[in-house]
């Protein structure tokens, strides 16, 4: 949703916030590989996605635990799986040959190393490079060297992996605008993984983005999909956008509890009551402001942070 850099004041928030997590995982895990990790009890089960959170808002890891490792990587997803939480979030570009890939930014550049790969492709553009020339990228080692070789991975892999943990997926669909046909691509994959069957649609998957068209368009394809939209219409619009979406996702900064109560007042296309999942919420004070507004769920990187100052 927002870009940013491994910076010393990230690295810092890491070691405050999980601490323990960090010194109970010794060694680099393999390069998409599953990182060690104890047995936790998971403290969000399973449940349908527009449920209410009796102890609390339900969190969101944004791009996985991205506070603690590579975002919108398999070892990111793990970590997330590691501190018990079951819903995570990740970002949806396509390849220059129609894969759908996990990755944020629309150029490579951040977090890989395409830039020393292919010295001469400049921008590094994810839509002018095939899903195997993006699969030789380094996408850990801009995070930490004990991340080195961890890769980018396909929806598929990623979804194989959710999976595999019995997490649940906030999806979002990356500058639609840029990629023609995302919207059936990323179907495509959900449903050859098997998620778009019943009980994944009720209870494991929430597609969103920015692009309200693109999110219509999920909508008209599969009506039965809980759908988001990233960003605060105005008060006034909000009814339109309840046409087609489940949720209204606005940036944390700027939210009031009048706009939440107004979102509530509204019903989706599903007959449940508009949810409010703010982002990227990442410190304890501001994780207890937007509880306190009475939002449903919040997006975070750090969701070990938000659980405790919410659900302590």
């Amino acid at each position: 949703m927002y870009a940013r850099t491994a910076t010393a004041s990230v690295v810092a928030a890491a070691f405050i916030g999980a601490g323990v997590l960090l010194m109970s995982a010794p060694g680099a895990p393999l390069p998409d590989a599953p990182a060690t990790r104890p047995t936790v009890q998971r403290a969000d089960p399973v449940r349908h996605a527009d449920d209410a959170v009796a102890d609390g808002p339900r969190v969101y890891a944004h791009r996985g635990a991205s506070a603690y490792a590579p975002e919108n990587t398999l070892v990111a997803v793990d970590r997330a799986d590691a501190l018990g939480f079951d819903w995570v979030e990740n970002d949806v570009q396509l390849t220059r040959d129609g894969v759908p890939v996990v990755m944020h930014d629309t150029g490579l550049k951040r977090t890989t190393n395409a830039e020393e790969v292919f010295p001469d492709r400049a921008p590094w553009a994810v839509k002018d490079f095939t899903a195997a020339e993006i699969a030789r990228l380094d996408a850990g080692s801009w995070f930490g060297a004990r991340y080195a070789g961890t890769r980018v991975p396909t929806l598929r892999r990623f979804l194989e992996r959710l999976g595999r943990n019995r997490q649940n997926l906030l999806l979002e669909i990356k500058s639609p605008a840029t990629y023609p046909g995302i919207e059936r691509a990323t179907l495509a994959v959900l449903k050859e993984e098997g998620w778009l069957d019943r009980a994944h649609v009720r209870d494991r998957l929430v597609i969103q983005s920015f692009g309200a068209d693109s999110v219509r368009t999920v909508h008209a394809l599969r009506p039965d999909v809980v759908t988001g939209f990233l960003g605060a219409p105005a008060a006034a619009k909000l009814p339109a956008y309840a046409a087609f979406v489940d949720q209204i996702n606005p940036r944390a900064s700027g939210l009031s509890g009048g706009y939440v109560a107004a979102a509530h007042a509204l019903k989706g296309p599903h007959g449940k009551k508009l949810q409010v999942n703010p982002w990227v919420v990442d410190d304890a004070a501001s994780a207890r402001k937007v509880d306190g507004m009475g939002v449903d769920g919040i997006i975070t990187d750090a969701p070990d942070v938000v659980r405790a100052a919410t659900k302590g």
